[in-house]
C-alpha cells in the first residue's frame, strides 16, 4: 500500500555520542511549512515504523481527524548492547544521549520542522527502555519534552526517584501500558526481570503526581510487539488527539 505521507532522512554527528546517527522523520500528507506540527520522537524508531506501524496509524489517524498534525522522528540503535547502554537509567551513555535528544536531535527537528516549540507539543515515545529513558529525558528537560508515552517501560529505583523528584511532572501528558503477563521478561543485563510490579508502584507514584496520566493494563500483554501494536492508535490519539 503506498503511503500517503513522505519518509526523510538526516543524519546528526553528535559530539555527544561521538557517533553519526540518522533521524527517520515521516511527515504526513498535505505536510506543508505553512502549518504547525506536533512532534513525537520515537526511540527504538526502526522497531516503530516496522513492528509499531507508525506510518501507516499516522496516514490514517491524520485523514480521520483523530490527532492534531504531527510528524514523527525516529532514532534507531546499534544493538541490543548499544540499546542499553543508551536507555537504561545505569546505561553509561543514557546521559549522552538524553543530551542529543534535546540538544542535537530538536534543534534538527526545528529547523526542518514548522512547530509550536513548546514542551507540549513535543512528545517522546518507546517500548521497554526506550520508554524508560523517553521518561527520564522527559523529566530532566520538562521545559522541551511535555508529553510521554511508555509501552511497558523498565522501571527501577533511579526511575522511581526521579519522579519523586520532580516538581514539573504535574504539567505534562503521560502514557503508560504494561501487560498483565510481564512477571518474567528476560532483559539484556539484568536477567529475568518482573516488569508489572514496578509497573503498577510506578502507577501510583504518576497517579498521584500527574494531571493528565492515562495507565492501562493489557491482558496477555507479554512484553512483544504484538500487543504494542495494537495499542498504537490509542496510545497516539490519547496522546496528540484534537482537544
Amino acid at each position: 500500500m503506498k503511503r500517503k505521507g513522505t519518509m526523510i532522512h538526516k543524519e546528526i554527528e553528535s559530539k555527544y555520542l561521538l557517533e553519526t546517527l540518522t533521524v527517520k522523520i515521516y511527515r504526513p500528507e498535505h505536510f506543508s511549512k505553512l502549518y504547525k506540527y506536533h512532534l513525537c520522537i520515537m526511540q527504538d524508531g526502526n522497531d516503530y515504523y516496522q513492528l509499531g506501524r507508525i506510518a501507516t496509524f499516522s496516514d490514517r489517524l491524520h485523514s480521520n481527524k483523530e490527532i492534531e498534525n504531527t510528524v514523527f522522528a525516529g532514532i534507531h540503535y546499534k544493538d541490543r548492547y548499544d540499546r542499553r547502554e543508551k536507555y537504561h537509567p545505569k546505561g553509561e551513555n543514557q546521559e549522552a544521549y538524553m543530551k542529543f535528544l534535546r540538544f542535537e536531535v530538536v534543534p534538527l527537528l526545528d529547523e526542518e520542522i514548522p512547530s509550536y516549540y513548546m514542551s507540549g507539543s513535543r512528545g517522546l515515545i518507546g517500548d521497554s527502555l526506550g520508554g524508560t529513558v523517553s521518561l527520564m529525558t522527559a523529566l530532566q528537560y520538562p521545559n522541551t519534552f511535555g508529553k510521554v508515552v511508555m509501552q511497558s517501560p523498565y522501571v527501577n529505583e533511579n526511575v522511581k526517584n526521579a519522579v519523586k523528584q520532580s516538581e514539573e511532572i504535574a504539567a505534562m501528558t503521560v502514557y503508560h501500558t504494561i501487560g498483565t503477563d510481564e512477571k518474567a521478561v528476560q532483559t539484556t543485563s539484568d536477567g529475568t526481570k518482573d516488569f508489572l510490579t514496578p509497573n503498577r508502584e510506578l502507577r501510583n507514584l504518576l497517579m498521584d503526581r500527574v494531571d493528565d496520566y492515562t495507565y492501562y493494563e493489557l491482558e496477555g500483554g507479554n512484553h512483544t510487539w504484538k500487543h504494542w501494536q495494537k495499542d498504537m492508535p490509542r496510545a497516539l490519539v490519547k496522546t496528540f488527539g484534537k482537544k
